[in-house]
């Protein structure tokens, strides 16, 4: 039987695990640019269970999080509109981690450096288990999508695009 690689505790897995969180963990060998399509193909799961944690501004540069389907585009133009924002647009990787507190390509929901609203993609909700980054390159946990609403205060919204 194979030893379980051992992963560090990262402030995502703190959380979770200080709020009894169940997750089961999935370190995988990390790509550059390989993204969640990547990552689901390692580790055999559908790019659709599969979440990627983007960070985003608003027109005042107020960071936002976004929670979409690892092989789903955000419509930035349907996120504005939903969040009473006049424009939408990801953050530049230095930005991002300096909202986040973490890397780009290991960015989770949970811990981070930053409280900001959190946006999920609706269709998210409505699976069983989904695999979403847990805070650092190359590891992602599996857990119930309705944490990210417990947990975060998720909003649900509908800006998916097929890519």
């Amino acid at each position: 039987m194979a030893k379980k690689a051992h992963v560090s505790e990262t402030p995502a897995t703190q959380l979770l695990r200080a709020n009894g969180v169940a997750f089961t963990e999935h370190p995988y060998e990390y790509l550059e640019h390989g993204g969640a399509q990547h990552s689901a193909e390692v580790l055999g799961f559908d790019p659709f269970t599969v979440v990627k944690t983007l960070v985003m501004q608003d027109q005042d540069a107020k960071p936002l999080i976004v929670l979409m389907h690892g092989n789903r585009t955000v419509s930035t133009k349907n996120l504005a509109r939903q969040i009473g924002a006049k424009s939408v647009e990801p953050c530049k990787p230095e930005v991002a981690q300096r909202h986040s507190g973490y890397m780009v390509g290991g960015t989770s929901p949970f811990g981070a450096k930053r409280a900001m609203p959190v946006y999920i993609e609706s269709t998210i909700l409505e699976l069983p288990r989904i695999a979403i980054n847990g805070g650092r390159r190359g590891y992602l946990i599996g857990l119930d999508p309705q944490v990210c609403v417990a947990l975060l205060g998720a909003k649900p919204v509908q800006c998916a695009l097929a890519e």
